[in-house]
């Protein structure tokens, strides 16, 4: 398979997630502006779902950008990835409608955990079949940034079962906020290779 291919269906796949969860926005009942107020709830976990899913999108096409080859170790851990980011639906939904109750609220810091883990997995798997020599290496280096992120989610999964919610979705947004800022590690790797 080429890695094309990979990246086509990948779209495919996040396309669907955020259309699904535009569809759980439901209109309003009544046509005065109170009553958008029992909706901010699901809005705002729409918003920051839909912030994830870009920042997924966003550094999934650098990363693959980067990679030259793809083998069935890569298929596997792309597939993981797009397994707990289908799940952002269902996840962003029962935040919103619980008004961010602390159960919820830990299972979508749960289901970011699991999708900041697979894609450390497919960054793995990809620096595996390319080598530690490969450009993709020395654009991804020591990956603070996703450290710091499946810590953030740790926490923010604790504070919310401890009945911490605001504090925990502050947490998540936190770390979002921390990805909106661009990476351009792998730009700049591409870029300096293309010079060399």
């Amino acid at each position: 398979m080429t890695k094309e291919r990979l990246e086509f269906f990948s779209d495919g796949v996040l396309a669907i997630v955020i259309t699904i969860m535009v569809l759980e926005l439901r209109v309003p009942h009544g046509e005065e502006l109170a009553s958008l107020r029992p909706l901010a709830p699901v809005f705002l976990s729409y918003v920051l779902s839909f912030l994830y899913v870009g920042i997924y999108w966003n550094n999934h096409h650098h990363l693959l950008h980067a990679a030259r080859h793809v083998d069935g170790w890569i298929l596997w851990t792309n597939l993981h990835l797009l397994f707990w980011l289908s799940l952002f639906p269902f996840a962003t939904h029962w935040l919103g409608e619980t008004v961010f109750a602390p159960w919820p609220l830990a299972v979508y810091g749960g289901v970011l955990l699991m999708a900041g883990t697979a894609y450390s997995l497919l960054v793995r798997a990809l620096l595996a079949r390319h080598g530690r020599g490969s450009v993709l290496a020395a654009a991804i280096g020591g990956d603070r940034k996703g450290y710091v992120s499946l810590v953030g989610y740790v926490l923010g999964i604790g504070l919310a079962a401890a009945g911490y919610r605001w504090f925990a979705f502050a947490v998540y947004c936190a770390v979002a906020a921390m990805w909106v800022i661009p990476d351009l590690r792998i730009v700049r790797a591409l870029e300096e290779s293309e010079k060399a």
